[in-house]
């Protein structure tokens, strides 16, 4: 026998069936094109934005996160279950088409069939699988939304339309096989290549042909009606993800990683700045909240919700998309509440783990920025103070600049003043140029260059804030002011690298400083001490360590360095116990996003919480990267009770104390 079947089997192929079919998948997708019509209409009101340049690469970045469901499938068993429901239903989606193409066009128009034999049997048991698969997902789905009901997980009526309808698609079509195999094919070689229709064809056996034929058209025609339902409710429903997810994987952010765009504060024509409404905001800020699946992967991995604040990312976003379709002329920031946006540390765990590539720290950083610039609204007045500060004295701790190089009082470090002959400029950072605690790492660091044969520069009184603390509260005005005297400083100083112990100086150097002009290469001091490691111009002991390693935000998120510190600790003999969250996942420590210049006082502290994480380990050293940790974390031990079981320390002070001399 030949392998293959008669595809409009007992529905016909003339025009009583090909005339409405076609006609209701025009209607169909004509309310598809016009509702999304609607929704560009509403993303039209957002500022100008370019998301299509290196349209080759942002192309390839989709298919492959489309495809391959890379992002979805971060999360193991939702994003397991939702990975291979879309795999098993992309599969039947192309299996469709290559029936319409045969029996539509190529059949119809040169009768030549591809369906056929070896072809057709692999096609049969693939599609059979692929829709078993699905079902049993999306069955695995539906349990964890209505039965398990994960804490914090938004269910609304939209969702109980997707799982009915798609799983009432699915049955239908397996339904329709088994009426078909029950009167053609059972008993025939052909049937074991559709196992799961095989199956149903089994318990409908019982019937007879005649009730087997009605039952086939019936549900025929049925199926038809449920798919062009489904196409029409694609804008209208959560179903839209399927087009304005993957278009966002095309539209996303392609770097420098955590850049934030900057203001134009001279522009004249300008009546505010930041964003108050839907309207000051850009269009794929808008088009990020259509995108969103109310997953709550960024709600479950932000620190500040984790630790009872008001912030959830997941709310924030899902608040844009309810005035951008109901109320655009809402303001922003009444409706989400300062509180919620002044909790936000810019940690980026929300973006890295959005499996929409929704950007959701600009769209704070940008809400701050308005009350800042426009109102002149702090989180408190010890922030203010840091402000004021700043301005006076070029950093947040108050202290006199006149001082900023006393730190390196008898290592024999000079300013690019007094000396322009070096190898490296040190942007120190005004917690390691004022904070005793910190002023111990950055010695510990100099002592490792010299140790190397590096000759280290600083640029002494005349180093200011980089201003990152700044920029991230909103304040992007003083955020300006520093960038364009340090860049000039900077440039003029002849260096060729500067190198950083502080992730947040580093990230503002390497990325944001860019826009002012800065040329010099930018390093962190622990991709600089690796290479010098495995170079061989720096020897350190190693001697037995045991101990913990929290991934700085900045350092880890915003610049994705996770080996070359593991690298350094290892190398000083260190066996790291890594903590419940690392890497991608680490906790933050609370003090990014400009949270080192403000008090938290709503709900659990976020230090105490990343320590007691640390403590759990049984580990007696906390090593971290970052001066703002180092402070946290020593703050942190305190609050915790752990200060004579955790010390915390930084990866410096771990290889100076094991320096290993010619």
């Amino acid at each position: 026998m030949e392998f293959t079947r008669e595809i409009y089997w007992n529905v016909g192929h003339g025009a009583a069936t090909l005339v409405p079919m076609y006609l209701l998948v025009i209607a169909a997708l004509a309310v598809l094109v016009y509702g999304f019509r609607q929704r560009i209409e509403v993303y039209r009101l957002g500022l100008p934005l370019n998301r299509t340049d290196n349209l080759g690469d942002r192309i390839v970045g989709m298919l492959k996160n489309v495809l391959l469901q890379k992002k979805v499938t971060q999360v193991l068993w939702p994003g397991l279950l939702h990975g291979l429901f879309f795999w098993g239903f992309f599969l039947l989606l192309i299996g469709t088409t290559l029936i319409v193409i045969q029996a539509d066009f190529t059949d119809l128009l040169f009768d030549y069939r591809f369906l056929t034999g070896t072809f057709y049997k692999l096609f049969s048991v693939t599609l059979d699988l692929a829709g078993l698969v699905a079902i049993l997902m999306l069955s695995g789905l539906l349990i964890r939304r209505y039965v398990l009901r994960p804490e914090g997980l938004v269910t609304k009526r939209d969702d109980a339309i997707m799982h009915g309808l798609m799983l009432t698609i699915l049955c239908t079509g397996f339904l329709i096989e088994g009426a078909r195999m029950a009167v053609t094919e059972m008993g025939t070689p052909l049937a074991p290549w559709s196992p799961v229709g095989m199956a149903v064809a089994g318990v409908l056996s019982a019937a007879g042909e005649g009730a087997l034929l009605t039952v086939h058209k019936l549900t025929w025609w049925f199926h038809l009606l449920l798919v062009m339902a489904f196409i029409c409710l694609i804008p209208f429903t959560k179903f839209r993800h399927i087009l304005t997810t993957s278009a966002n994987y095309l539209f996303t952010d392609r770097g420098p990683k955590g850049k934030l765009v900057k203001l134009d504060l001279e522009n004249e024509e300008s009546e505010t700045f930041g964003a108050t409404s839907l309207k000051e905001m850009t269009w794929k800020d808008i088009f990020d909240a259509d995108a969103c699946t109310i997953c709550k992967r960024c709600q479950d991995r932000c620190p500040a919700y984790a630790t009872g604040k008001p912030l959830s990312p997941m709310k924030v976003v899902n608040q844009l998309q309810e005035v951008a379709f109901t109320a655009p002329d809402s303001q922003l920031i009444e409706l989400i509440g300062k509180d919620v946006l002044w909790s936000c540390t810019t940690c980026r765990a929300c973006q890295e783990i959005c499996p929409a590539a929704i950007e959701h720290v600009g769209k704070i950083v940008e809400l701050r920025r308005s009350m800042v610039l426009m109102e002149g609204e702090f989180p408190g007045e010890e922030v203010m103070a840091a402000m004021e500060a700043t301005e006076v004295n070029g950093n947040p701790l108050g202290i006199g600049y006149a001082s900023r190089g006393d730190w390196a009082e008898g290592l024999g470090v000079k300013t690019v003043g007094e000396d322009a002959d070096i190898d490296i400029l040190y942007f120190v950072g005004c917690y390691a140029s004022f904070d005793k605690r910190n002023i111990a790492v950055a010695r510990s660091f100099i002592q490792l260059c010299q140790a190397a044969g590096v000759k280290v520069g600083i640029l002494g009184k005349e180093e200011k804030c980089c201003g990152e603390p700044m920029r991230k509260m909103g304040n992007e005005y003083l955020f300006q002011t520093l960038a364009a005297e340090m860049v000039e400083l900077i440039n003029g100083s002849g260096v060729k690298k500067v190198v950083t112990t502080c992730p947040h100086c580093y990230n503002t150097l390497a990325k944001d400083y860019r826009d002012f002009g800065l040329e010099v290469e930018v390093e962190p001091y622990t991709v600089y001490l690796e290479r010098l490691l495995s170079e061989g111009r720096l020897r350190v002991r190693s001697e037995d360590l045991v101990c913990t390693y929290h991934d700085s935000c900045y350092l880890g998120r915003h610049n994705d360095i996770y080996d070359a510190p593991r690298q350094l600790i290892r190398a000083a003999g260190g066996r790291i116990t890594e903590m419940e969250k690392n890497r991608e996942e680490a906790f933050c420590c609370s003090a990014g996003g400009g949270r080192i210049m403000a008090e938290e006082k709503i709900g659990e502290r976020i230090n105490i919480r990343r320590v007691q994480m640390a403590s759990a380990t049984g580990t007696a050293i906390l090593v971290s990267n970052c001066p703002f940790c180092l402070t946290m974390f020593e703050d942190g031990v305190k609050g915790a009770g752990v200060e004579e079981s955790l010390k915390p320390r930084d990866i410096a002070e771990i290889l100076a104390e094991r320096i290993q001399r010619a």
